[in-house]
């Protein structure tokens, strides 16, 4: 079974700082990591290896520094990676991205089923699984917490909805969205580690994939970021005191008063 997990490098939530005059994020000094929903997405590739073999290829699209998440998700069990690193890539949106992405895969050739994380948290959109998926033009099923392979070849998920748990099957190649904690990603191993070192990181461009100039980076990106800013949080407090049934008698007052 051929299994592609993609990952995206992002900022450590921790160690983000803004720029109020430029409205931008200060990258120096900020420490990147691999985006939280994509450690389940690749846990599960790696359970699905282990269960029914195969091969786990992660794919991520970033600067030349974004090799570093590839070399960690070896070292959590992925048996190899590829880079889509070139300038022409900068500034694309999910819609861009989906299209690098799907470039890429056809590329990788043969494949059985794509994990993504259900979101970053740098975008926090989810738009970039189903928009794959789209691209590819296989089915999409998202927020799943559990996946199993039947015997006939098709996948078997329970999907978790705010409604309720859902269980769902599909044949592949399909396109799955992992939620966070559906399961407890493994940390690197020292063997991982070594494997990872040693790995060669194939990097892919533009030209590699075969992508179009106006469907990369601004070009085909039809979303963009107008501005950017940290919401400031203002507000007043007030003390009631009181017997149980005054303290009621005065919060209603202030409601009314409030027009609530």
């Amino acid at each position: 079974m051929e299994i592609i997990c993609c990952i995206k490098q992002v900022p450590a939530t921790d160690t983000v700082r803004f720029d109020p005059e430029k409205g931008t994020l200060i990258r120096e000094g900020i420490v990147a990591e691999i985006n939280p929903y994509d450690l389940f997405a690749l846990e599960a590739a790696v359970q699905l290896r282990e269960s029914y073999g195969g091969r786990v290829t992660v794919l991520s699209m970033g600067p030349p520094q974004a090799e570093e998440a590839i070399r960690e998700a070896i070292s959590r069990g992925a048996d190899g990676g590829i880079l889509l690193s070139d300038r022409a890539f900068a500034g694309s949106d999910t819609l861009a991205t989906s299209y690098i992405l799907k470039k890429a895969i056809e590329k990788i050739g043969s494949w059985d089923v794509v994990l993504c994380g259900k979101q970053t948290t740098d975008g926090d959109t989810a738009q970039v699984g189903p928009g794959l998926a789209a691209r590819l033009g296989c089915t999409c099923i998202t927020c799943v917490e559990a996946i199993e392979r039947m015997e006939d070849g098709r996948f078997r998920v329970r999907r978790r909805l705010e409604e309720g748990t859902y269980t769902l099957e599909a044949d592949s190649p399909l396109v799955i969205t992992i939620e966070m904690g559906a399961n407890s990603p493994r940390v690197p191993s020292l063997k991982g580690k070594m494997r990872a070192k040693k790995a060669e990181i194939p990097i892919f461009t533009k030209e590699d994939i075969g992508a179009e100039d106006e469907m990369i980076g601004l070009a085909g990106s039809p979303t963009s970021v107008d501005s950017t800013y940290v919401p400031e949080f203002k507000g007043t407090h007030e003390m009631i005191q009181g017997t149980p049934a005054e303290q009621v008698d005065a919060l209603l007052k202030i409601f009314r008063e409030a027009g609530v």
